[in-house]
């Protein structure tokens, strides 16, 4: 069983997802948001990177994934929510978690089934895969997003590593 902790970064909410996945089971553990309510975006990555090490600190994850930063018409609120998303990493990195990055449409496409999908869809099919019994708030539905499809991705890959003989080649 491995304990995956989902990142969805921003400059002033950051959502978290914890999920334990044992084979293609995937449990809800816990999700939430960093509220980074500082005045300089330098005190908010700074909260950022507190908030996200206490949940570390909180839940011992082995593994951590992270939404990454995707190119939208105001380049200023991409550069900090790129920053939002270093404050994150560093903290999974100082602890020592392993760290993977997803592309938005790559976790939407994981968890919903189409890359476009909405916020409102990928709350509800939180609720469904997680068995939850109300709809998390959107940041923490998508950070619980994230931690689902890295789940299904190593999941993936180690059942490719599984039917591979001992000297690299696939079976039939």
């Amino acid at each position: 069983m491995i304990r995956i902790l989902g990142i969805d970064p921003g400059s002033r909410v950051t959502g978290y997802g914890i999920v334990d996945q044992d084979g293609q089971h995937i449990r809800y553990i816990a999700s939430g948001c960093v509220r980074a309510r500082g005045e300089s975006l330098a005190e908010r990555l700074g909260i950022i990177f507190d908030g996200v090490s206490q949940v570390i600190r909180e839940y011992c994850p082995q593994e951590m994934a992270v939404e990454q930063v995707f190119m939208n018409r105001n380049a200023d609120s991409a550069l900090k929510l790129g920053q939002a998303r270093g404050a994150a990493i560093c903290a999974g990195v100082q602890a020592g978690v392993a760290v993977e990055e997803y592309a938005a449409r790559q976790i939407k496409q994981a968890v919903v089934g189409r890359g476009g999908a909405s916020k409102e869809q990928v709350q509800h099919m939180m609720c469904v895969l997680l068995s939850l019994p109300q709809s998390p708030p959107s940041d923490a539905a998508d950070a619980l997003g994230v931690a689902v499809c890295h789940g299904h991705y190593r999941e993936t890959q180690r059942r490719l590593q599984a039917r591979r003989h001992p000297d690299g080649e696939a079976t039939a």
